[in-house]
């Protein structure tokens, strides 16, 4: 836009600042602009995006029966929407929205979002917000407007249709999460900023030019909830619950600043290790009770990586820890090797701080034909995508025995207690420091409440018969523990019987092949939509059915990593999430799929779980448990596919090789 201006003179006394051009006549003097960019247009691109952002969203939501909603933020309420002699009017915002979402949802891509309706006949009915007329008028005689409650009567030259739309907006948040309300694209001025959450807003469009750090952090507030579905249930997951905004340049300098602001203000440290974060790794299992690292170790472990200079004195991670994290390259000490991925695990979450992507280095993954058409390819598929189901065989009574035995052994209730503390503190240089510290505890021995149905509570929690539950209290000679503390009785005989009964359950399975005919079909990898970022969880791929790998930890980053390079894979497959294996404790969704040849040319199929061990201790019972019955599934399939847990490519190696 500046092409043809040359710089004749820059003239800089105070007050009569100026610059000249020799082939313009346009003399620029200090605070005034020649050309810029038209702030119209610009706020044109960030609705487009919104738009955009929130259709690839309902592409991916709608199937789980989630309602996505997207929300702006405007610095005026007549951008929106204004009235003429009572009548409401479109303001420059509704209109480019209106047009830009039918420009957009005509791409055949979202053609299955409209069935037989056009996006331009429902347009109108997608957008929406509520703004109150003030009965003030400017120098001008047009109306100022702002938000403000909805009184009972309506007065103001409110319409049937405000009161609506504040009823929706602000009340019914059931109804607006509906699939059949129409109403997705919400617009605030300032109303919606406190007080109001709605769990299904995936994208915020800030069409203000806020400079408040507070205003702004309410305003990414309201995006922050973990999302819900047609049911009312919570639904987790970070590819669910990420939301995405569409910010102005005011945005650049609060990102930066937000991460330091929770840590002032909510008291949480970022890329701190305290000496006790260790404290709570599992080494083992031994029946439904862990066994934890423990607070000696973990003290140990920081005491090593302050000697190794990877945190300082006061816990501060330092540069040489997040290279170290990044290349897989931790030294850590050799007593707890066995739990140094969980170690690496916890570390990454401290050292990584707050998890912002910028969305502009989000690419889609394409499908790799050469692979995916290639025999090799289909070879591998063939054999493993058959669908089988199962059966439990296990002794009644041996559970039953079981479970009253591992209760009487295991189970923790005492008395409700409370503990009384009383403690120095004294002021040092460096800290607050607790001196002296004593405690007194006093027993809750309340005998006047009525004790709960534990028979019907344990028969919901395990889905055991009465019978069952009755024979596994009588015989369990523990019945004074519910006398004492009855909710922590119910807790804990809940958790060991279910742990009992996943033990019977696994051991006892058996898989059965259905069919030729029920499988999963290669044509579903053309169908899901894979997205990732590049430089955080994208690995380019030359073997795979997608030209990037999309992985979901550091292991996977790995062994994605170690598949390209090594000459014996000559194809592989990082599992989808549709591909699942139907087992008693829900679904079991494997890793990867592998065509292996070795140095007798024999080709060898196999499927692949990783995990940071291979110690069955360390992994959760339910975790194990699934990955058992994966091991069985395959094996009814016959002997053309092998299953192997490892935990890093050259275990995995050694398996096949």
């Amino acid at each position: 836009m500046y092409e043809g201006y040359v710089i004749n003179d820059i003239y800089c006394e105070k007050g009569h600042e100026y610059i000249d051009f020799t082939s313009k006549p346009e003399e620029i003097r200090k605070g005034e602009a020649i050309g810029g960019v038209d702030e119209d247009e610009f706020k044109r691109l960030q609705i487009r995006k919104t738009i955009e952002e929130h259709l690839e969203k309902e592409l991916l939501l709608i199937p789980k029966g989630i309602k996505v909603l997207s929300l702006f933020f405007i610095d005026k309420v007549a951008n929106y929407r204004y009235y003429e002699d009572g009548v409401a009017q479109q303001g420059k915002f509704a209109k480019i929205f209106e047009e830009e979402y039918v420009t957009i949802a005509r791409k055949g891509k979202y053609r299955s979002l409209f069935e037989e309706t056009s996006p331009a006949d429902i347009v109108s009915e997608l957008h929406n917000g509520y703004f109150a007329i003030d009965k003030k008028k400017d120098s001008s005689g047009d109306a100022l407007f702002k938000e403000s409650k909805l009184s009972a009567k309506g007065e103001g030259g409110k319409t049937a249709a405000d009161e609506s739309a504040y009823n929706l907006i602000m009340k019914d948040k059931e109804r607006l999460l509906s699939l059949d309300c129409k109403l997705k694209f919400l617009f605030s001025h300032s109303a919606l900023k406190e007080g109001w959450d709605n769990p299904n807003v995936f994208q915020i469009c800030t069409l203000n030019e806020t400079t408040s750090v507070t205003k702004k952090r309410q305003e990414i507030g309201r995006g922050l909830r973990i999302a819900v579905n047609q049911d009312g249930e919570r639904v987790h997951g970070f590819d669910v619950n990420t939301l995405t905004v569409m910010a102005n340049e005011s945005y650049e300098e609060f990102v930066a600043t937000l991460q330091k602001e929770i840590e002032e203000e909510e008291g949480i440290r970022f890329g701190v290790v305290d000496d006790h974060l260790f404290a709570n790794i599992v080494v083992k299992h031994e029946g439904e009770k862990p066994e934890y690292l423990g607070a000696e170790k973990s003290e140990q472990i920081w005491q090593h990586l302050l000697d190794s200079g990877y945190i300082d004195k006061k816990g501060k991670v330092q540069d040489d820890l997040k290279r170290a994290l990044k290349e897989g390259s931790v030294d850590l000490p050799y007593d707890v090797m066995e739990q140094a991925e969980q170690i690496q695990a916890v570390l990454k979450k401290v050292a990584g701080g707050l998890n912002i992507k910028d969305g502009s280095k989000r690419e889609t993954v394409k499908l790799n034909k050469a692979i995916y058409l290639g025999d090799e390819f289909k070879h591998l598929w063939d054999r493993i995508k058959f669908k089988t189901s199962y059966r439990v065989d296990f002794n009644h009574h041996d559970l039953v025995e079981k479970c009253a035995r591992a209760i009487e052994k295991d189970l923790v209730a005492g008395k409700t207690k409370f503990e009384y503390a009383k403690g120095k503190v004294a002021i040092k240089r460096s800290e607050l420091e607790i001196e002296e510290s004593k405690t007194q505890s006093y027993i809750y021995d309340a005998k006047d409440y009525k004790l709960p149905d534990i028979v019907s509570y344990l028969q919901n929690a395990t889905n055991l018969t009465r019978r069952s539950i009755v024979s596994i209290l009588t015989q369990c000679n523990r019945l004074d523990a519910f006398r004492n503390n009855p909710q922590k009785f119910i807790d804990e005989a809940t958790a060991i019987i279910q742990q009992v009964m996943r033990q019977f359950i696994v051991d006892g399975i058996k898989y059965q092949k259905i069919g030729d005919e029920h499988y999963y079909c290669q044509e579903l990898f053309q169908d899901k939509e894979l997205k990732g970022y590049l430089g955080k969880n994208m690995l380019k791929s030359d073997k795979s059915v997608y030209d990037h790998v999309v992985y979901d930890s550091g292991v996977e980053h790995d062994f994605a990593d170690a598949f390209e390079k090594s000459e014996e894979v000559k194809v592989y497959a990082k599992l989808p999430d549709w591909f699942k294996i139907d087992t008693p404790l829900g679904t079991y969704n494997p890793d990867w799929a592998v065509l292996v040849e070795n140095n007798n040319e024999e080709t060898l199929y196999f499927v692949v779980e990783t995990k940071g061990s291979l110690l069955s201790g360390s992994l959760r019972p339910t975790e194990q448990a699934k990955i058992d019955c994966g091991r069985e599934h395959f094996k009814a399939l016959g002997e053309n596919v092998g299953f192997a847990k490892a935990d890093s490519f050259e275990s995995f190696v050694d398996q096949v090789l």
